[in-house]
């Protein structure tokens, strides 16, 4: 969403939480699942003093899970690291492919 964008990172990760566990409520609601996240901040939000709107409307949320968020730093989840990733490295071999070409076009 276009508003999204003047977020803080903080609560961009928070959102991603959240939306998952909307998203899949009838298989989390009632269960201890355990969220790993590489922004290690979010493994504190529940005993944070100052909260905006926002995150106390999400950490109401979060409550109705029995959710336990874990910090889980990214050079140790070398998958995920590369998953998300992998688009960009997509699109380089793409140009690279048509600068290839170009050169042989022109003869070089």
């Amino acid at each position: 969403k276009p508003y999204e964008v003047n977020y803080p990172t903080h609560d961009l990760e928070l959102a991603a939480i959240v939306f998952v566990l909307k998203i899949w409520w009838h298989y989390l609601y009632g269960e201890s699942c355990d969220v790993f996240t590489d922004h290690k901040s979010l493994k504190y939000i529940f005993t944070q003093r100052e909260l905006n709107m926002r995150q106390r409307r999400w950490l109401e949320l979060l409550k109705d899970y029995d959710t336990n968020i874990q910090y889980h730093p990214g050079k140790a989840n070398v998958v995920a690291d590369v998953l998300s990733r992998k688009s960009g490295m997509i699109a380089g071999l793409k140009i690279e492919e048509e600068i290839i070409r170009d050169l042989e076009r022109l003869g070089i």
